[in-house]
């Protein structure tokens, strides 16, 4: 028996900037694929239909000859009167070689005296049977998790640097300071408890 079921995956980050930048770097494909480590590349399929759902094929290039690729949809997004946004989706890969089958999950945005907290909780389900549960457990969803942190770090450096999002190690050799590389500790990893 393997355990519990694995948490879903988890993050949040504080970022100095308006709504609506967040908003526009998380949302629209071209920007979006440029910070976020788990694709590389996300284009919308046709017009939203008439609910406002979007859909969208994603792929992420592991390795050279190795991508896996997938779908999506967002199901619509929500603005309060609060100021906050909400952003849904739905996800999978039809694929055998990846091991996501199909998830879910949101983005909120939440405004803060400084900006805004960004933050996002997903969940997934595995194929290949027990060996993917397996491997979900003692590695993939540490990764993907990391993954996700290290991306939010991405973006909060783009917008409130202007650190445009390239390789570490292409921008240490153009001199970056380490300070401002993206780091996943800088997000947190668990809601905040009330």
């Amino acid at each position: 028996m393997l355990g519990p079921v694995p948490p879903a995956v988890y993050v949040e980050i504080d970022i100095a900037a308006d709504l609506p930048q967040v908003w526009e770097l998380t949302q629209e494909p071209s920007l979006h694929q440029r910070w976020d480590l788990r694709f590389s590349e996300i284009t919308y399929e046709g017009a939203p239909l008439d609910d406002g759902t979007q859909r969208f094929r994603y792929s992420r290039r592991i390795v050279p000859g190795f991508v896996v690729t997938g779908w999506g949809e967002t199901v619509g997004e929500s603005r309060r009167e609060d100021g906050a946004a909400a952003s849904a989706l739905r996800f999978g890969s039809d694929q055998k070689r990846s091991l996501i089958h199909e998830g879910s999950g949101y983005w909120r945005y939440l405004p803060t005296d400084g900006g805004v907290r960004f933050l996002t909780r997903y969940d997934y389900e595995v194929r290949w049977g027990v060996l993917g549960r397996v491997l979900d457990r003692l590695f993939f969803r540490r990764a993907i998790g990391w993954a996700t942190a290290y991306s939010f770090d991405t973006l909060r450096l783009w917008l409130e640097k202007h650190v445009e999002p390239v390789h570490p190690l292409r921008a240490l050799a153009a001199g970056r300071s380490p300070r401002d590389l993206p780091r996943a500790s800088r997000c947190l990893r668990r809601p905040r408890t009330p």
